[in-house]
C-alpha cells in the first residue's frame, strides 16, 4: 500500500468531536476508492461500502424517503450482513456522482450524526445540477490528487530522515551534498515521466519499467476521454475532448497563454470556454492566471480571460507525446517541450499544496513563470530545466515592479544572490 498524506487528514476528520459528512473530490485514478476503503476497514469496527457504478441497483435505495432510518432499512434489505452501530460504523458511498439523490441524502446523515459517512466520486462536480437539494453547510470537502513528489519519494524508498535533511538544507540555504543532489535530480526527472497516478507509480516501483508505466498512463488518458464522453453533455463532448487534446500544443509555445485557435482555427472563448471550465471542474487541468499588476492579493489583480492551462499530472502529459519522450526527458533532450514540462511539474506541485497559480507577462518583454505569496510577500518564481539561471525578467521584476524576493528553480544546487534564491527543482516541495 502506497503511503498517502490524505490518510492523516482522514484520521483528523474521524477524531473530530463534531463532524459532517466528508466529500472526497478528485479526478479519476488518483486513488480515492483504495485509500478510503482501506481507511474505514482499518479504523472502524464495521464498514459499509456502496459503489454506485459497480452496484447500480443500490441507487433505488435513495429513490424514496431520505431519512436516515429509512435509508438504513433499505440498505439492510440489499446488504443483510450490514451492521449499523452508532460510533462504530462508517459508510462509504463511492462513485456518488452516479446517484444524485444520494448527494442530497448527505445532509440527513450529517444531521443524524450516528454514523461517519464518506462520499467520493470522479467528475463529482458534473452532477450538481441534477441534485434536488445540494447539502450546503452539511458536508466537508477534501480534495485528493495523485502522489505529490514527497509521496513519490516514499514509494521509492527515500526515507523521512533523508527528506528532513534536504529540508534542513532548504531552510539553512546550504548546499546539498553533490551525490545526494544528483540522485534527487534523477528522481525528480523520473517523477516528471511517471507522474503521481498510484497505479502507475506502484507498477513502476515494482518493475522499474518505463514501458509498463506508459501503457497504464495511456489507458488512464483513454479513461479520461471516456469520462468526457460519459459526463459532458451534447456538443460539449467533442469540444471538451478537443481542449484536452490541445494541451501539449498550448504548452509547446514560448508564449503559453491558452489560445482557443489552437483548439480549432478561429476558435473562441464563446465556443470553448465552457468546455475548458468543464475540464477544470473535473480536476483534469489547472488554470494559471496572468496578473494585471504584481500586488497582493493576487486574486484581485488576476486577468480573467488571460491564463495558461496545465495538466494535473505531468506523467500523463508526457504520455500524450510521441514514443521516445520518456527517454528524452531522462537524458535531458526534449527541445521545445522541455521548458513546458518543467513548468507543468512545478504547477502540479503547487496545485497539490493548495497554492493558486498566477504568472506575469507584459508585452512579450517580461514573463515570470509563477508568482506566489511566500513568507508573506509577493515572490517571483522562475523555472529552468537545466542549470542555466541567468534571467533578465527576474532582474527586471525585482528592479522595477516592487517584488522583493525571487526564487529560481533549476538543476543547480542551493545558492543565494541578494534577494534571489537558487533552489534545486526538487525543493519546490518545500515552498
Amino acid at each position: 500500500m502506497l503511503k498517502r498524506k490524505i490518510y492523516e487528514d482522514l484520521l483528523e476528520w474521524k477524531h473530530r468531536k463534531k463532524k459532517k459528512a466528508l466529500v472526497v473530490n478528485g479526478a479519476r485514478q488518483v486513488g480515492k476508492t483504495y485509500i478510503i476503503e482501506s481507511f474505514i476497514r482499518e479504523q472502524y469496527k464495521y464498514a459499509i461500502v456502496i459503489n454506485f457504478v459497480q452496484r447500480p441497483r443500490f441507487k433505488q435505495i435513495f429513490d424514496g424517503d431520505l431519512s436516515t432510518d429509512s435509508l438504513i432499512s433499505q440498505i439492510t434489505l440489499l446488504m443483510p450482513d450490514a451492521v449499523f452501530a452508532p460510533g462504530e460504523t462508517a459508510i462509504f458511498l463511492d462513485e456518488i456522482q452516479s446517484c444524485p439523490r444520494a448527494i442530497t441524502a448527505l445532509k440527513f446523515f450529517s444531521i443524524d450524526g450516528r454514523f461517519d459517512l464518506i462520499a467520493s466520486g470522479s467528475m463529482l462536480g458534473m452532477s450538481y445540477k441534477e441534485v434536488d437539494s445540494f447539502p450546503v453547510g452539511y458536508t466537508e470537502r477534501l480534495d485528493m490528487f495523485g502522489l505529490d513528489f514527497e509521496e513519490f519519494l516514499w514509494a521509492n524508498q527515500v526515507g523521512i530522515q533523508a527528506i528532513e535533511e534536504l529540508c534542513q538544507c532548504f531552510e539553512s540555504k546550504s548546499a546539498v551534498p553533490p551525490a545526494v543532489h544528483e540522485r534527487m535530480l534523477e528522481l525528480f526527472r523520473t517523477y516528471i515521466v511517471i507522474g503521481g497516478m498510484p497505479e502507475v507509480v506502484d507498477r513502476f516501483v515494482e518493475t522499474n519499467h518505463f514501458g509498463e508505466a506508459l501503457k497504464l498512463q495511456r489507458g488512464i488518458i483513454r479513461d479520461y476521454e471516456d469520462d468526457i464522453a460519459k459526463y459532458a453533455e451534447g456538443s460539449e463532448k467533442t469540444k471538451a475532448r478537443a481542449c484536452f487534446a490541445s494541451i501539449p500544443k498550448q504548452l509547446a509555445r514560448d508564449y503559453k497563454k491558452f489560445k482557443y485557435s489552437l483548439v480549432e482555427k478561429n476558435g473562441s472563448a464563446r465556443k470553448y470556454g465552457g468546455s475548458l471550465q468543464w475540464l477544470l471542474d473535473a480536476g483534469v487541468i489547472s488554470f494559471c492566471h496572468n496578473l494585471e499588476r504584481i500586488a497582493l492579493p493576487f486574486e484581485g489583480n488576476a486577468i480573467s480571460d488571460a491564463f495558461k492551462v496545465y495538466l494535473c499530472d505531468t506523467g500523463l502529459l508526457v504520455a500524450m507525446l510521441e514514443d521516445g519522450a520518456q527517454a528524452d526527458i531522462m537524458n535531458g533532450n526534449l527541445g521545445i517541450y522541455k521548458g513546458a514540462l518543467y513548468e507543468n511539474i512545478i504547477a502540479d506541485i503547487f496545485t497539490k499544496k493548495g497554492v493558486k497559480l498566477y504568472y506575469y507577462e507584459y508585452r512579450s518583454q517580461i514573463e515570470m513563470d509563477f508568482l506566489i505569496r511566500y513568507g508573506g510577500v509577493a515572490t517571483a518564481v522562475e523555472v529552468k530545466a537545466a542549470d542555466h539561471t541567468k534571467s533578465k525578467s527576474m532582474n527586471a521584476i525585482i528592479a522595477n515592479y516592487g517584488v522583493t524576493r525571487g526564487i529560481k528553480l533549476s538543476a543547480k544546487n542551493v545558492g543565494v544572490s541578494g534577494p534571489v534564491e537558487t533552489l534545486p527543482l526538487y525543493m519546490a516541495m518545500f515552498l
